[in-house]
């Protein structure tokens, strides 16, 4: 009796099986620029997958396998940019406000710069620190609240602080359903009728530290994020910016 050859196992990728996105996020994923400019191309016709012109933003492709062509080139992935702004009061976080509102992209105005997109949020009340990076990747592990690093925060409330209001703080509160809560929170310093908190987050959820307060009816006069994990806005100016170092994206 003969014995049959052994079977050749294939070391090929079985591309069936390779995650599948829409060709405007997979674009994004290159920090070619935001979902919306991908999406504007593919409606252009500036788009071609496999040598194909395509016009559905949301065509799945493979990232990687299928080949993207932008305007006849390839695209290649973008060298990652970071850089940190001290927001200034006023300014909201977005690309473009239908309210007509300054954004804070004013104040780049006059600065050469690649697509960068905001790591996280500042309301336009809040000021401080705020990063922005043309890697969406990237910028997504800053911001997971399971993985992310923490951010401290200084914030000027309408009263003096005891030792309860700080507990409860870290305890924590409901608020439209969410569980809200401090990892740390403690008085800097008071005057006579208002104090200024470091209060440290796990997470940055939408206006979470003013709607942990409005919890214990406490009011927030002023919000500024000072530091993002151990990168911190220093002396740097308001409405100035400033590229990371290698050292700082690392450490985050």
């Amino acid at each position: 009796m003969t014995s049959k050859p052994p079977r050749q196992v294939s070391t090929k990728p079985r591309l069936s099986n390779a995650p599948r996105h829409g060709v405007a996020r997979v674009i994004s994923k290159l920090g070619m620029g935001s979902r919306t400019q991908a999406a504007q191309w593919v409606r252009e016709g500036r788009v071609r997958v496999n040598g194909r012109v395509v016009h559905d933003a949301e065509l799945p492709v493979r990232q990687g396998l299928d080949r993207i062509d932008i305007d006849g080139e390839e695209p290649a992935p973008a060298k990652r940019v970071v850089l940190m702004l001290n927001k200034p009061r006023g300014l909201v976080t977005t690309v473009k406000d239908e309210k007509g509102r300054a954004t804070v992209y004013s104040c780049f105005a006059d600065a050469a710069l690649p697509w960068l997109a905001p790591v996280g949020r500042l309301d336009k009340a809040s000021e401080g620190l705020l990063l922005f990076s043309n890697d969406p990747a990237w910028a997504a592990r800053i911001t997971d609240p399971g993985s992310g690093p923490p951010k401290t925060y200084h914030v000027q409330i309408d009263r003096l602080p005891d030792a309860a209001l700080l507990a409860a703080l870290q305890h924590g509160a409901f608020s439209n359903g969410e569980h809200l809560k401090a990892r740390s929170a403690h008085c800097l310093r008071s005057g006579d009728k208002n104090a200024w908190l470091e209060i440290v987050l796990d997470e940055g959820r939408n206006r979470q530290i003013r709607r942990l307060l409005e919890a214990f009816d406490v009011s927030v006069l002023r919000l500024v994020r000072v530091a993002i994990g151990p990168v911190s806005l220093g002396t740097l100016a308001k409405g100035q910016w400033r590229m990371l170092t290698r050292e700082e994206m690392d450490s985050l």
